[in-house]
């Protein structure tokens, strides 16, 4: 998070009790020169609506969610001015539990309605909605992003069934899924796993002045489809096409869809049938990577010869600076996935992510260590979901 945005925080709290909100957004307004649209305040970094009431707890509608799509790429902060307190939530659309005005023609093709103040979560996972973790928050909301929470929305908001299911397994496919981590164990200590660990620093090496091209997206959803596909992409000619476009210059790249699969890259070996996901970590940035949807997880690890492993590819502003194959059993990686279990809709446990902390610490220093025991505990309490 910007200094700018901690010295907006400053500014509002110096003013508690001012109990105008007027008065308090044109204080803010005037000292960080924000454009104003209407009820929003925002520059490049964040954007503010002010709101008020008597109490903590409000129902005023607060935005239309065709309006926060705009700002949906940066923090969007609703301040709360009450008689003695002026409070900060992060309202962006991963911590929006439904849209309530006007809403009951919300499609995914169909952007309509507004939220009102009690539509935003007071905690998200078991962190609390407050200005303190603000920047915490939003570094899981950038990896989901607007398009991520539309179909949750939808859902919540209409009672629409989403088209996933959750996966429901047997006795026989639970055992093959417990069985993934000895089955990693011995994918990472063979020499398949050097194979696609050098076919994949292949791609690296072959791409990397248009990786660093990239890496200066400032969307982190385009920045990473974008790099990854130049790494594990299918289609030749979309990936030229993505090249002429970084080394041109061009503001626009072309039009492209990645799969929704569960990995990037697939490899068939003679014991082992691999997905690997990759990942992009730039190393100056704090970010929480996505990390993979727990069903489409369990699927795959329900087959007897899977083997799910993530590539990351360390990035600076001038260099590549490592590129790491591990399995998603890693025993630190294992310790720093948060489970999104709750944002996710009925028919679905829900998502996962990465603390970015941690991959800069495998990038810096790799280890590929796996402790069998907890790993299947990890297992155990997914599929328990």
């Amino acid at each position: 998070m910007s200094k700018s945005f901690d010295a907006v925080l400053e500014l509002i709290h110096t003013n508690n009790g001012i109990n105008d909100k007027a008065r308090l957004a044109h204080l803010v307004q005037t000292a960080f020169n924000l454009i104003r649209d209407r009820s929003v305040y925002y520059c490049r970094n964040y954007a503010i609506r002010f709101s008020s009431s008597a109490t903590r707890s409000f129902s005023n509608t607060v935005l239309s969610l065709s309006n926060l799509r705009k700002y949906d790429d940066r923090p969007f902060i609703v301040c709360l001015v009450t008689p003695c307190r002026n409070y900060c939530l992060i309202a962006n659309s991963t911590f929006l539990k439904k849209v309530s005005h006007s809403s009951q023609e919300l499609r995914v093709d169909n952007i309509r309605g507004s939220f009102n103040g009690s539509d935003i979560v007071r905690e998200f996972e078991g962190i609390e909605n407050t200005d303190d973790n603000i920047a915490r928050l939003f570094d899981i909301h950038a990896e989901i992003g607007f398009e991520g929470n539309l179909p949750r929305l939808v859902e919540a908001t209409n009672n629409i069934s989403p088209s996933g299911m959750k996966f429901a397994f047997d006795a026989a496919a639970r055992r093959q899924i417990l069985s993934a981590p000895s089955r990693a164990i011995r994918f990472v200590g063979s020499s398949e796993a050097t194979i696609l660990k050098t076919e994949l620093d292949g791609m690296v090496t072959r791409y990397e002045s248009e990786i660093l091209l990239a890496a200066l997206i400032e969307n982190v959803n385009v920045r990473g489809r974008v790099i990854e596909y130049l790494i594990a992409g299918e289609d030749e000619r979309l990936r030229q096409e993505l090249i002429a476009s970084l080394n041109s210059g061009a503001t626009g790249l072309p039009s492209f869809k990645t799969p929704n699969a569960l990995g990037d890259y697939q490899r068939r070996f003679d014991l082992f049938d691999t997905e690997t996901d990759v990942k992009i970590k730039i190393m100056i940035w704090n970010s929480n990577p996505k990390a993979y949807n727990l069903d489409k997880m369990l699927e795959f690890l329900a087959r007897d010869r899977s083997v799910f492993m993530f590539y990351f590819v360390g990035v600076d502003p001038v260099r590549i600076v490592n590129t790491v194959l591990v399995s998603m059993f890693q025993k630190d990686l294992l310790d720093a996935t948060v489970l999104l279990k709750h944002w996710a809709g009925r028919n679905s446990r829900g998502v996962s992510q990465f603390e970015g902390k941690a991959i800069n610490a495998l990038i810096e220093k790799p280890d590929d260590q796996i402790d069998e025991a907890l790993a299947q505990q990890f297992l155990t309490r997914i599929m328990a979901l």
